[in-house]
């Protein structure tokens, strides 16, 4: 990897030049493809991010021709590029470098056009035998793709590298996900599998790290002597949509907890690594993954809250509930939303908790982490000055509007000391006057120049699996009850009483 500084950005932005690759995408005519896959693909294109001869080969179930694939993918990119208008010239670039094969994944013959087609576009394009293979299909599709790619020599490495990205959800369980890896590091080593969590491509998750380890002001409060609490929140004002025959055997305990929350809060409590390479960043995450308290038996009940959205209006909107959605079981009692109170056990957090949520069907779409310090242990100016006053707090936006919030005590402009609580806020767009790239140009581009940093290793797969399994098989006993929230709403009244023990209550959003 070469890096390349670019003096017109002034620090703004970091040319990193990747070898020449063939990515493969396999579920390419799928809605990942065309709403992020394609799009980003053509994003770092447009950057001049592709290292000449770079291309791309679609693969997936549609007997359609490779022209058909183009006009689709053209489409694609006009409706969800980040940049637009789309210029048609970079455009038609874009296109003359897209491929597109027919495959099964249960015949072996798809697999052998496929390997001719890629061993021709290696000589042609001098990609020297480069490949990404990216696989955009249901992950219960994952072991019968790693089997025919293993078994067509398609992961033969040689003197040129095989990289291959798989999507969330990562198993099921434990026991799954660690099957799943033993299948697939039967054919690609572990440095060579990339576990994408598109969260972790978002700029200011990105950032905590810069934000803690880069400033001297914050990190020597960034423990349990001056925190009072931290908040995790993941809202989206959507439903399952047509996602219910998936989500009702998921979860939003699988769905988000196990792999966006659990991802975030790492990056959040973890230590200075030693670097922020992949080796360090991955094993300071694994470390205080580990150092949670594990939830189960009684303690579930206790710190755990599960609902399931009832009908109501969300943004203006009449919604039906979960049990009315399409491909939804009518008894089901798969949860739409989550609270947790979790700690770590560790010196930098010992006694600090930690409440997360997420949930569908909220008022708006937000994610965001907030950071709660402790009050003065002396109230200089007296209670009756200070009544208006909240604890300082860091607040970490990590969607929509990425960006970063720091509250603090000022004082009023009027006669005599009256104090108020004002924020000072830093805003991607407003501070560096960019667009900010879509999370998956980010870690596409990882993966091409080969740094996993913001890739899920194995045993932090386990790690997650680990703390969400007791739970999960407490609530599948029946011990505790889903209960209900109105759409719109921001949860149950029980999620506010996981709070209230503490003496806390949820941010207003």
């Amino acid at each position: 990897m070469t890096l390349l500084a670019n003096p017109l950005a002034q620090g703004i932005q970091e040319y990193r030049i990747a070898d020449p690759c063939t990515i493969v995408i396999f579920g390419a005519t799928g809605d990942l493809s065309a709403r992020k896959l394609l799009p980003s693909l053509f994003n770092l294109a447009r950057q001049r991010l592709f290292p000449p001869g770079t291309c791309v080969v679609g693969a997936a179930l549609d007997d359609i021709s490779e022209e058909e694939f183009k006009n689709r993918a053209a489409d694609s990119i006009r409706q969800h590029s980040r940049t637009q208008p789309v210029d048609p010239g970079l455009l038609a670039d874009f296109l003359s470098a897209l491929h597109y094969q027919p495959v099964k994944f249960d015949e072996s013959s798809g697999f052998e056009s496929l390997k001719s087609k890629l061993d021709e576009l290696d000589s042609r394009r001098q990609t020297g035998g480069n490949r990404i293979f990216y696989c955009a299909v249901p992950p219960q599709a994952f072991p019968l793709l790693v089997e025919q790619i293993g078994k067509t020599g398609l992961a033969e490495q040689g003197q040129a590298y095989r990289r291959i990205v798989f999507e969330k959800p990562f198993g099921t369980d434990l026991l799954t996900a660690r099957e799943l890896t033993a299948t697939i590091n039967r054919v690609f080593p572990e440095q060579s599998v990339f576990r994408i969590d598109h969260y972790l491509g978002k700029e200011t998750v990105q950032n905590i790290a810069a934000f803690r380890f880069a400033n001297v002001l914050f990190e020597p409060v960034w423990n349990n002597q001056y925190v009072d609490s931290l908040q995790i929140t993941v809202a989206e004002e959507l439903g399952v949509e047509l996602r219910g025959g998936y989500y009702d055997h998921a979860g939003a305990l699988r769905d988000i907890v196990q792999n966006h929350l659990l991802q975030v809060l790492a990056l959040v409590t973890m230590e200075p690594p030693v670097s922020f390479d992949q080796g360090s960043v991955r094993d300071e995450k694994v470390k205080v993954l580990r150092s949670i308290s594990p939830i189960s038996g009684d303690a579930v009940a206790e710190r755990t809250v599960r609902a399931q959205y009832s009908a109501g209006w969300v943004q203006g909107r009449k919604v039906p509930g979960y049990r009315e959605e399409q491909f939804v079981s009518p008894d089901s009692t798969t949860e739409t939303y989550v609270a947790l109170k979790l700690g770590i056990d560790n010196w930098r957090w010992a006694g600090v908790p930690i409440f997360a949520r997420t949930g569908k069907r909220m008022p708006k779409r937000i994610t965001e982490v907030r950071i709660q310090f402790k009050r003065p242990p002396h109230l200089t100016f007296g209670m009756d000055s200070v009544r208006e006053v909240e604890p300082n707090a860091i607040v970490l936006r990590i969607q929509p509007e990425e960006g970063i919030s720091l509250g603090f005590a000022a004082k009023v402009p009027t006669a005599g000391i009256r104090l108020r609580s004002v924020n000072m806020d830093f805003l991607y767009t407003s501070s560096f006057l960019v667009d900010t790239p879509d999370a998956y140009e980010r870690l596409i581009l990882d993966c091409m120049v080969g740094d996993a940093t913001l890739f899920t290793r194995a045993d932090e797969v386990d790690a997650a699996w680990t703390l969400i399994d007791p739970i999960e098989e407490a609530w599948r006993s029946g011990s505790q009850p889903v209960v209900s929230y109105p759409s719109g709403s921001w949860g149950p009244t029980e999620a506010e009483q996981l709070l209230a023990r503490d003496g806390g209550q949820w941010r207003r959003l």
